[in-house]
């Protein structure tokens, strides 16, 4: 697809995600999270990580230039996402079982000075069936688990909301609003979240170098116990998939730069030791959450800050869709 940037050059911009050696932070706001062994917390990241580049050859096509051919072939369109002219997309996630056997995607948005939104998505039709209004946030991550879903509220804190709370107001006409239960959680970062079965992960945005994010384990009450170990993330993460085996990133930083996304085998702490493989996406890359077997990536630069910037490299108002297993398989 072409758009009015035809001259647009199609020359890869941009650094490479980790390409500079730097020290993992010690610091956090709870004890157990500054005293993580300083063998993880301190490993320098001095391998510089290769993103494959190569385009051709890709049959799916989106506004601007192509990012990689390891994405173009594997990645599709999928959902139109809603109030583009007045909201920003960050986080995305997935609610199975909302509605007796019905499951949705959430997406979070925001408009400065607004109160943001949670918007579910149906991915059986691709069809909006409702949204809510939250305070007011960034929203770069939402997930669900154990009854509860959890939004990045400030940037070091996670709010938590009853699922059957958000589920009748969902379904009620307009934007109602759903207050969050008792006070946010405090955590190292909560740039980014998401979960896997009964753990949730968050993480600290870092677009100077490698940060970490850490796993939590979640009561049914809702209360998030640390678990004692770092992971050291890429730089400039801004979404996570957490498999069985595997950690799937989402890094963008800048809207004149294609993002990476990372597929890294787990049970390393260090990166530098783990098996991992980068490729690149297209830019402004967010939230990435799993339904169905599937990824689902959502984009910033279909909405209305960037959409007519002719510096926005690809402008995508659309979720993006790949087989959990051919990004799996690359490491």
């Amino acid at each position: 697809m072409t758009r009015r940037r035809v001259a647009l050059s199609l020359g890869l911009a941009g650094l490479l995600a980790a390409g500079t050696a730097t020290t993992v932070a010690l610091t956090g706001p709870e004890a157990s999270q500054a005293a993580t062994n300083a063998s993880t917390a301190t490993a320098a990241a001095t391998r510089a990580i290769s993103c494959d580049t190569k385009t051709g050859g890709g049959s799916f096509n989106y506004d601007g230039p192509a990012a990689s051919t390891k994405y173009d072939s594997r990645f599709s369109n999928s959902a139109a996402l809603p109030k583009l002219g007045s909201y920003v997309p960050q986080g995305i996630g997935t609610w199975w079982n909302w509605s007796g056997k019905k499951n949705l995607l959430l997406v979070t948005m925001y408009h400065t000075g607004k109160q943001s939104l949670i918007v579910g998505i149906d991915p059986a039709t691709n069809k909006v069936v409702g949204d809510v209004a939250i305070a007011e946030t960034h929203g770069g991550g939402i997930t669900t688990s154990m009854g509860w879903a959890f939004v990045q509220g400030s940037t070091n804190g996670i709010r938590k909301y009853k699922l059957s709370t958000l589920a009748a107001a969902m379904k009620k006409a307009g934007t109602p609003y759903v207050k969050a239960v008792g006070s946010e959680r405090k955590v190292y970062g909560a740039s980014f979240l998401t979960s896997y079965g009964d753990s949730l992960w968050s993480g600290k945005f870092n677009d100077k170098g490698r940060d970490k994010m850490y796993e939590y384990k979640i009561k049914s009450n809702g209360t998030l116990v640390t678990v004692n170990r770092a992971w050291e993330i890429p730089t400039k993460t801004q979404g996570l998939l957490v498999t069985k085996s595997h950690f799937i990133y989402s890094t963008s930083y800048g809207r004149d730069k294609l993002s990476n996304l990372y597929v890294v085998r787990r049970g390393q702490t260090d990166l530098d030791k783990a098996k991992l493989s980068c490729f690149r996406a297209p830019s402004m890359s967010e939230g990435i959450t799993e339904f169905g077997g599937r990824a689902y990536l959502v984009f910033e630069s279909g909405s209305y800050p960037y959409r007519s910037d002719p510096k926005t490299k690809n402008v995508i108002t659309h979720l993006h869709k790949a087989s959990i297993s051919s990004l799996t398989s690359l490491a």
